[in-house]
């Protein structure tokens, strides 16, 4: 019960790239302008023929004025289905739609935060990337062979990579800003399945009875011991949220989560302790979360997928 699991896709999208050491993002090509009618070159009398005009590409999604088209997002939808393929998991179409359409918007609201927080790549540096990429692969042909299998030209490939890399630069600006010290608590737990189970041992609980005696007959392993942790970490907020009303010492009355039927007790406290990699990371992904939830309120996102 205690960190929270992985388990969203949106990230699996691209985990072949791992082997690229990138999270590789769909990327918006260039539109061409539409070519300029000369007029005055027209003998007199000739009509000019109409010279075609460009016509706009299906879009998918528009980010603060960032354009996605269908064809990208569709792109990366057979990534996500390769991927999934390759990993021995299945979702519907449905959900795979999802998947992709979250995790564009994560990637693009990344990447434009990483640009109005200074992070540039030019060319040079571009180039560099993609030459110690191609040398992980084995050399230019295993990297064109690599993209054409995924789905890319030189152009979108070079597009995702810049994308990829500003997303990446952002989130890492989030993951330090979280401290490496919070106040945690230390806590034991009862734990059952049904509420007269929990009511029959909150009234073993009476004063002077041993907590961690009466827990290690329910969890007969680890007694209920579920060390230390800090805020926006346990799976169970509404234990999390009892176990920092408590002092040490103190018993919760019955408490009720999707797990089942808890009576803790907080054992220590802590308003300074350092984190372990396990909780910090924890926080970590909460503080990009909490990011991009502020990040897309104050953002023009238009979802345009027929």
């Amino acid at each position: 019960m205690q960190s929270k699991p992985t388990t969203h896709l949106k990230y699996c999208i691209l985990c072949q790239v791992v082997l690229l050491v990138l999270l590789v993002g769909c990327t918006t090509p260039t539109v061409p302008p539409s070519p300029t009618l000369d007029v005055t070159a027209a003998p007199t009398g000739t009509p000019t023929p109409e010279q075609p005009t460009s016509t706009p590409l299906p879009l998918a999604a528009v980010i603060n004025g960032e354009e996605v088209t269908v064809a990208e997002f569709e792109a990366e939808l057979s990534r996500l289905a390769a991927a999934q393929v390759n990993l021995g998991t299945t979702t519907t179409p449905e959900d795979q739609k999802q998947v992709v359409l979250d995790d564009l918007v994560d990637q693009i609201l990344l990447a434009q935060g990483a640009a109005e927080g200074g992070f540039t790549m030019d060319e040079a540096a571009l180039q560099a990337r993609i030459d110690r990429l191609a040398s992980q692969l084995g050399g230019s042909d295993a990297l064109f062979k690599w993209q054409a299998d995924h789905g890319y030209d030189e152009e979108s490939f070079r597009l995702a990579l810049r994308r990829s890399a500003a997303a990446a630069w952002q989130r890492d600006i989030l993951y330090e800003a979280v401290p490496e010290t919070a106040e945690q608590v230390h806590v034991r737990q009862i734990l059952v399945y049904n509420k007269e189970d929990a009511e029959r041992a909150l009234s073993r609980l009476v004063p002077g009875a041993d907590f961690a005696t009466l827990a290690y007959r329910y969890d007969p392993v680890a007694g209920g011991d579920l060390g230390w942790f800090p805020r926006g970490y346990l799976t169970a907020p509404e234990v999390e949220a009892s176990a920092f009303t408590l002092q040490p010492g103190e018993v919760s009355p019955i408490i009720e989560s999707r797990s089942g039927f808890h009576i803790i007790q907080v054992i220590e406290r802590d308003p300074h302790r350092q984190l372990n990699p396990d909780a910090r990371l924890a926080l970590q992904k909460q503080a990009v979360r909490d990011w991009l939830k502020l990040r897309k309120e104050q953002s023009q996102i238009i979802l345009t997928l027929p």
